[in-house]
């Protein structure tokens, strides 16, 4: 008990030095305690919360001409004191952070110009922000950062990005940045199951729901199947997104861009998914393949409106033996999965049902006769 009494003593400590090194007139003082600040808050929330106070004095440092050690000092301690912290991002934005950490996006200074990007990731998680970072012009600097950053840069840049596009006035922003060619370019080059392929194809589902995005996918090279490549390869909540922004161009224009996905191999994708993806993916995936194939409507009551049906009626018409095969044989696997899955279910039933005074048979007999 003593032990912790006195950890949690030379931590106020701590903090309290902190807290008076950032407020010193002197520089070089004012310099050690952004570094401790940065130090005391890398992993502590408690830390975050007491060093609340700090904000004012570390934006004010970051506005110090030529002081570049000062600049990233500064920044990376409003970057911790950011992380899971809502009250933080907001004070931040609100004690004029983003003039400065906008300038530091044009940096030559790769470092700087990281630390910048990774801020604005960081405080556009916050929904009271976005409609801040989205008017300040920061906008179109991510996007160049998408099109000529670092690695580092560029993924950030396109978290960030996606975080604003859910305030809906940023979305023509982003549209008007001309951003497809970077992102698609991103799409291609990353792992299809990291959570940066899942960022681009969340920013992509927004945008096509404008006809200037969908205009500017199919108009990018490759752009489609990057999506298509996603859908087959990625992680559930990719995927997700990967399906909702196909579905989201198909119903805007089915005859437009029916053939663009067909000719891209789109249909074993959507297979794997109706039996494997979450139940909006599944349902997206669903109703994406009714859009498909030749008429989206059932025809007659003699051939039932079956997924087995209407994949049928999408490969009959697809151009290509390897395509072709590649569906039927997903298809198949499809419906071995799905006997599967309901013999396993009865199962389940029989086992749950089954009463302690008669036997297991019985009870399943009756279960599958129902």
């Amino acid at each position: 008990m003593e032990a912790h009494s006195s950890s949690s003593s030379d931590g106020g400590l701590s903090v309290r030095r902190a807290l008076q090194l950032i407020q010193s007139d002197d520089q070089a003082l004012k310099l050690q305690g952004a570094q401790e600040i940065r130090r005391l808050t890398k992993t502590s929330q408690r830390c975050r919360r007491q060093l609340s106070g700090s904000v004012g004095s570390l934006v004010s440092m970051l506005r110090v001409h030529d002081s570049p050690q000062s600049h990233q000092s500064a920044l990376l301690a409003l970057l911790n004191l950011a992380v899971k912290d809502e009250t933080n991002k907001i004070k931040i934005v609100e004690a004029g952070a983003l003039e400065p950490i906008i300038t530091f996006l044009h940096s030559e200074d790769s470092n700087l110009q990281e630390y910048a990007t990774a801020s604005l990731l960081t405080l556009s998680a916050s929904a009271s922000n976005k409609p801040f970072i989205g008017a300040s012009g920061s906008i179109p600097l991510l996007v160049e950062i998408l099109r000529h950053g670092s690695p580092q840069a560029k993924v950030d840049s396109v978290m960030a990005l996606s975080n604003l596009s859910t305030y809906p006035i940023n979305l023509s922003i982003i549209l008007e940045a001309k951003l497809f060619p970077c992102i698609v370019t991103l799409l291609k080059t990353c792992k299809k199951s990291s959570k940066t392929a899942e960022k681009c194809c969340a920013l992509i589902e927004s945008l096509v729901a404008f006809d200037e995005g969908r205009t500017a996918l199919t108009s990018e090279e490759g752009g489609v199947l990057s999506v298509i490549e996603v859908l087959e390869s990625g992680s559930l909540q990719s995927r997700e997104h990967a399906v909702g922004a196909l579905l989201t161009m198909c119903q805007s224009d089915r005859s437009k861009y029916r053939e663009a996905l067909l000719k891209e191999g789109v249909i074993p994708g959507l297979l794997e998914l109706t039996v494997q993806g979450t139940a909006k993916s599944q349902s997206k995936a669903q109703t994406l393949l009714r859009l498909l194939r030749e008429s989206p409507y059932p025809r007659s009551e003699l051939e039932p409106d079956t997924l087995e049906n209407i994949v049928c009626n999408i490969i009959s018409q697809i151009d290509g033996d390897d395509q072709s095969g590649k569906a039927k044989k997903m298809l198949a696997e499809m419906v071995q999965v799905s006997m599967e899955q309901s013999l396993r279910h009865l199962q389940q039933r029989a086992l749950v049902c089954t009463p302690t005074d008669l036997p297991i048979s019985t009870c399943t007999s009756e279960v599958s006769l129902k």
